[in-house]
């Protein structure tokens, strides 16, 4: 599975974004060839607002990226700040008993590392890291993304609230040094309530 990230940074007009985007760009993004689901999130009080579109191939998002460049300024207009896209591959997809859905938390955690060792990191986190995640109560979701020629990814969990989502945030920093000694380097965490899903 493939997958697009569309961040805007201060953001200005987050709820007139999300009617933008359910009422307006919905309809035409279901109709583009190839797409399998997506979610939008947001931390208000940081101005950000996020959309994940997933792509059942390569060819697939590229050709929706052409076909949806209008819409992306419209809601650029809509909702102001600057637009960051970015294309990864989705390797870890793991669900709880309750699927995540709107008013859910999402912990969007970054990071880099050598593309050398991505396979070898990634086995580790899906052996290692993901059994860890699970177990913490509130889990609803995770989410790896990875752009493998870059070594950067993506790890998005949802939680059935942001009291869960902070406590599993605090025990992962316990366990962050093995990762740390696999040469993985961490970057900015975003806080998000999710707003929208429409997964297939």
């Amino acid at each position: 599975m493939h997958a697009r990230v569309m961040t805007f940074s201060g953001a200005k007009n987050i709820d007139d974004g999300l009617v933008f985007l359910r009422e307006k760009a919905m309809p035409e993004v279901r109709s583009q060839p190839g797409y399998r689901g997506l979610t939008a999130s947001a931390d208000r009080q940081g101005g950000v607002f996020g959309i994940l579109s997933l792509w059942e191939t390569e060819a697939d998002r590229q050709a929706s990226r052409t076909a949806l460049d209008g819409l992306r300024q419209e809601a650029l207009g809509v909702m102001g700040g600057e637009l960051t896209i970015e294309d990864f591959e989705q390797v870890v997809l793991e669900m709880g008993d309750t699927p995540p859905g709107p008013g859910s938390a999402l912990l969007v955690q970054r990071a880099t590392m050598d593309p050398a060792k991505v396979d070898d990191n990634l086995s580790f986190f899906k052996s290692e890291v993901v059994p860890r995640i699970k177990a913490n109560p509130g889990f609803r979701g995770l989410r790896n993304l990875l752009n493998r020629e870059a070594g950067q990814s993506i790890v998005g969990t949802v939680w059935a609230d942001t009291e869960s989502m902070r406590s599993a945030l605090a025990q992962g920093q316990q366990n962050r040094q093995a990762a740390i000694d696999r040469g993985i380097s961490f970057g900015d965490v975003s806080e998000r309530e999710v707003l929208l899903t429409d997964l297939r």
